[in-house]
């Protein structure tokens, strides 16, 4: 992958707001080969958001390319003026785009942004029209060997389909389809400590990034119900998306986060430090217990219990459910029926959206990973 590389995005919407999408397309430095395009129907929104999402997209796939130089080149304005620091970002709809566009950009070692005339966008303003005419999100190039930057990440992308099973599964029924969201970011996420049981509220950037996935699932719509983890930073994330949807937050106790015992509020070096030998087994076993706390079998355990009340529940209908890392990545392993190693290597980003499908047959798949295309 080239080291230096050109983005270009675009965004629209036809009644501002209205039927909106954005398109962004990565090339080579001498801008002659395409790397990898971007686009995606947004639903309802405004042209300014459209956009901002058309470069987090833009700089999302560079980043996943291994870039560490990208020359970014838009007919917003408002976008490049706002990105090179000349304008302040004020709308409240605008400020969580700006932040994560900023969160994006700083895995480059330099970014520059350019105003080009429409003109002179025309690949990616294609692929935003191609996107607000409803055709599927296309996520082409940069496929394979991206980490997340600290993370051991085992995460491909599975794209949503409006088609009711993988044939290959030979899964029969109506799934349960599961959205799995993450909630937003708290104070603790912020400096990396471990967060189980305690109650840090939302942040700033939390509540916009709540705001932001709620746009997104209120969109799609056909959600027949919001179900929550009791701890207040899921339910506030939940209860953006149901006030979105005009749907109550059912709040289910067994999707509460792992106890992390005596390990809540440490980093990672601090309960490595305070405890070495169980920390240093708790990393690779499963059964192994955070001192006074909860083991990732134990979880799993209440994980399934959770599963088969809500399949049962909401049998053959699209559910959200908001909780934290640990059980949806239990969720995800249980539908792919894959080993304790997914704990380990997955990666869920904060106000991450992943799908998993249940059927009534005990046939399961998972659509959908750490989708953070949203924020």
């Amino acid at each position: 992958m080239t080291d230096r590389v050109v983005v270009e995005a675009d965004g629209g919407s036809r009644g501002n707001p209205g039927p909106a999408g954005y398109g962004a397309v990565v090339f080579d430095a001498a801008h002659g080969r395409v790397l990898a395009e971007r686009r995606e129907f947004l639903g309802v929104a405004t042209n300014n958001v459209a956009e901002y999402r058309g470069l987090i997209a833009g700089l999302t796939a560079a980043r996943d390319g291994g870039a560490r130089e990208v020359d970014v080149r838009m007919d917003s304005k408002l976008v490049v003026e706002q990105m090179s620091g000349r304008w302040k970002v004020k709308h409240p709809d605008m400020i969580p785009l700006a932040q994560r566009a900023r969160e994006v950009a700083s895995a480059f070692d330099r970014v520059t942004y350019t105003w080009i005339p429409r003109s002179e966008n025309g690949h990616a303003d294609r692929l935003a029209n191609e996107a607000m005419d409803g055709d599927d999100a296309i996520t082409s190039g940069f496929s394979e060997g991206f980490e997340e930057e600290g993370v051991d990440s085992g995460t491909d992308v599975v794209e949503e389909s409006a088609t009711p099973a993988p044939g290959w599964t030979g899964a029969v029924g109506a799934p349960t389809r599961m959205l799995l969201l993450r909630h937003g970011q708290t104070e603790l996420s912020v400096e990396r400590r471990y967060s189980g049981r305690g109650n840090p509220p939302l942040t700033a950037l939390g509540r916009g990034q709540a705001r932001a996935a709620a746009g997104r699932i209120a969109a799609k719509g056909a959600i027949a119900a919001v179900v929550s983890s009791p701890l207040g930073r899921a339910r506030e994330t939940a209860e953006a998306a149901a006030g979105a949807l005009g749907l109550p937050v059912t709040v289910h106790d067994g999707l509460i986060e792992t106890d992390f015992g005596a390990w809540e509020g440490l980093t990672f070096l601090e309960a490595s430090e305070r405890d070495p030998d169980v920390h240093g087994r708790w990393l690779s076993d499963t059964s192994v217990r955070p001192p006074g706390g909860e083991s990732f079998d134990q979880v799993r355990t209440r994980i399934e219990t959770v599963r088969d009340d809500l399949t049962a529940t909401y049998a053959g209908s699209n559910i959200l459910v908001v909780t934290h890392v640990t059980p949806i990545k239990t969720l995800l392993q249980l539908a792919l029926g894959v080993g304790p190693s997914l704990l380990y290597r997955l990666h869920l980003d904060l106000a991450s959206l992943s799908i998993a499908e249940f059927y009534p047959d005990g046939g399961s798949s998972v659509r959908l990973v750490n989708d953070t295309s949203h924020l």
